[in-house]
Formats: C-alpha cells, sequence, structure tokens
C-alpha cells in the first residue's frame, strides 16, 4: 500500500512516528509530509525519520495568512499525490482531506479536539473526510457519523508501556534531586483566542512554593522567557522530553498535550488554563482517573492550594502509579489498533462500525 502522512504540528509527529514505524515494518510505502512548526523539523531529524518539508516560510496568524497556508499547503500536496499516487492519505490537517477528496482517495484523520473547541477549522477538514479516528471521550459534535472511537488517547500512541521505557541516560544531572517542570504555551493557535495561561508573575511565586520544599525547577517555554526566569530555562534535545517528564515530581502548564502526556506517563499534573472544563479527554483523565487537575485562570488561589496538597502528599508516585494502571487497564494499545486499521482499510471501518469491541484485542 502506498500511504501519505502529513504532519503539521510536534504532537502529530508524535503520534505517528510508531505507526510509521509498524507500517514500514510490514512492507507499506510512505511519504511524510511536514511544515516548518515549532520543533517538528527538529524532532523528525533527530530520530532519523525522512520527510519532505513543503511549507518552510512563516505561516503568520491572521485570519488571512492561515486562509493562504492552506491554500498552498492544498496545492503542493496536491502535486505530490499526483506524483506518488497514494492509496490512502492520513493526518490532521485540511490539505489532506481535500486532495483526497480531489482525487477519490480515501483520508482517514485522526484528532482528539472536540467540535466545540476547533469548529471553524473543522467545517473546513471533516466533510471532506471519509473517517475521523479519535478517543471515545471526544464529542464531535454535528461530525459524530464519521467518528471511529477508539479506548484510548492519542499520547498512547507513543507513551504506552508497550512502545515507551523511560531512560535517565544523559539526564543524570537533571533527575538525581527532585523537580518539577513548568510547560509554557504561546497560546496563538486558531483556538486560543481570549485562552488565558500562567502569567510571569503566577511561575515565580510557583518556583518559591517548589523551592522551599527543596524541589527544582525547570521550565519548558514556546516563548522567550523573561529575565526572572531564565535560569530555570530547560534545555535538553527535544527528543528526550518524554523520558525526563517521566522523573518530574509534577507537571504545571498551560499546555493541553503535556497535562495529557503528564498522565500517559503517571506523573501528577496541574493546568491552568481557560480551557479548563471544555476538553472532553482531559474531563475524562480528571473525573474518572483523577490523573490531571484543571484550574482555570479566574482562580488563581486554587492552583496554589493544590499545588500545596500535592507536594505535601505521601507516596505521591505510588498512587498515581496505580492510578495511571487502571487507565491503562481500560485502555488499548492505541498503536497496535491504527497499524491493524489502517493496512485493513476499509474493512476495518465496517468491523468497528458492526463491533466496536473488536479493538479490545489491541489490549
Amino acid at each position: 500500500m502506498k500511504i501519505i502522512i502529513y504532519l503539521g504540528h510536534p504532537a502529530q509527529y508524535h503520534f505517528f512516528k510508531n505507526i510509521i514505524r509498524g507500517l514500514k515494518t510490514h512492507g507499506h510505502e510512505l511519504k511524510i509530509l511536514i511544515k516548518s512548526k515549532d520543533i517538528l523539523e527538529n524532532l523528525v531529524l533527530e530520530d532519523g525519520l525522512i520527510a519532505e518539508n513543503i511549507l518552510q516560510e512563516n505561516r503568520g496568524n491572521s485570519k488571512s495568512s492561515m486562509f493562504r497556508s492552506m491554500l498552498i499547503r492544498d496545492i503542493r500536496v496536491l502535486k505530490i499525490a499526483l506524483d506518488f499516487k497514494p492509496d490512502i492519505l492520513l493526518g490532521s490537517d485540511t490539505c489532506v482531506a481535500h486532495v483526497g477528496r480531489l482525487l477519490s482517495k480515501p483520508c482517514l484523520t485522526v484528532g482528539e479536539d472536540d467540535y466545540a473547541i476547533v469548529k471553524k477549522i473543522a467545517w473546513l477538514l471533516m466533510p471532506f473526510t471519509n473517517y475521523i479516528l479519535s478517543p471515545i471521550s471526544c464529542d464531535l459534535g454535528y461530525f459524530k457519523y464519521k467518528k471511529v472511537s477508539y479506548q484510548g488517547y492519542m499520547k498512547l500512541a507513543y507513551l504506552h508501556p508497550n512502545i515507551f521505557i523511560p531512560s535517565y541516560k544523559g539526564l543524570e544531572t537533571l533527575t538525581q534531586t527532585k523537580f518539577c517542570i513548568i510547560r509554557l504555551a504561546k497560546l496563538t493557535a486558531h483556538h486560543d483566542n481570549n485562552i488565558q495561561g500562567l502569567t510571569d508573575t503566577e511561575v515565580l511565586k510557583i518556583i518559591d512554593v517548589l523551592e522551599t520544599k527543596k524541589i527544582n525547577v525547570l521550565i519548558d517555554s514556546e516563548y522567550q522567557l523573561p529575565e526572572s526566569l531564565k535560569m530555570h530555562k530547560l534545555t535538553i534535545p527535544k527528543n528526550r522530553m518524554h523520558d525526563l517528564m517521566s522523573y518530574a515530581e509534577m507537571i504545571i502548564s498551560d499546555s493541553q498535550s503535556m497535562s495529557v502526556e503528564a498522565a500517559m506517563l503517571g506523573v501528577p499534573s496541574i493546568r491552568f488554563n481557560s480551557f479548563v472544563g471544555k476538553i472532553g479527554v482531559l474531563n475524562e483523565l480528571e473525573q474518572v482517573y483523577g490523573l490531571t487537575f484543571g484550574i482555570k485562570p479566574e482562580n488563581p488561589e486554587e492552583l496554589f492550594n493544590k499545588l500545596d496538597e500535592l507536594i505535601n502528599q505521601p507516596n505521591l508516585k505510588l498512587d498515581f502509579a496505580t492510578r495511571r494502571q487502571k487507565m491503562l487497564s481500560d485502555k488499548i494499545d492505541v498503536t497496535a489498533f491504527f497499524v491493524w486499521f489502517i493496512e485493513n482499510y476499509p474493512e476495518s471501518a465496517a468491523i468497528m462500525k458492526n463491533n466496536p469491541d473488536y479493538q479490545l484485542r489491541f489490549k
């Protein structure tokens, strides 16, 4: 089978990287396409994956810039597809859905954003894709008729214990003492309008609280840190972040992605932004499994109450390891499921529609 996979974000690369390896091992011919986005190209290069960058220029954040970028991606992916002649296209971006429809080739879209959060992009993508594979806890609203639900999370595709075993080799100087990671996101995505996160003042106060407990603070930030925080800046190879996270006491973040990743690893996390309570995957991880805690920016005192509660909780790591194991016992090996679904499509879609429990054989 000939497959085009488009990766538009580092999180999409992490999701697909083991699926790509599985498909290659089974003899399928893959064309991997990327664009310049944050650390995406660095991750691809560090892992030795061959990929073609179809959009190296900066996009800009205006609506007109986003629309122009979408058209450029469509045209460039279309040219590649006409030459490569794929049997199927995969990804989370509008370009694979549009090109699949133009060429009458099947497109499978993956994602775990709820429809209510990404309505605008949903209407540019979902009408054109064949199926949307997303976790059961994800609400696709109007497009639920296209959903193939699975018992898992996208981040289990690279953090399931069948796939990921953490290593502290090369990270000894950071892991020899207790530490916490603070993750700061730009919050400039198309769905981040009027979204608030952690302020510098709150971060400084968090550092003060943690350091009184002899917990070091490492900051991973998508934007330039002020002078008052630069001494805490984390500098490690980007492909070692999940190894480091595994040994952290906790994660404090205004990023959805890292909060979910922490939950997959059984590391306590506090997320602090305006999305709290609105995202199905995180609601399930918090309310069903107790693996993460969401606090809205208008309640900063709750942030410090929860921080104090966690750092003073005895046997914190053991407790969260138990919570993680409960979650894992309910979920599937997402990578194994996706490799099966892709290489057996369209029969796999019919099987899942008629017998959703078929996926349980991938536990």
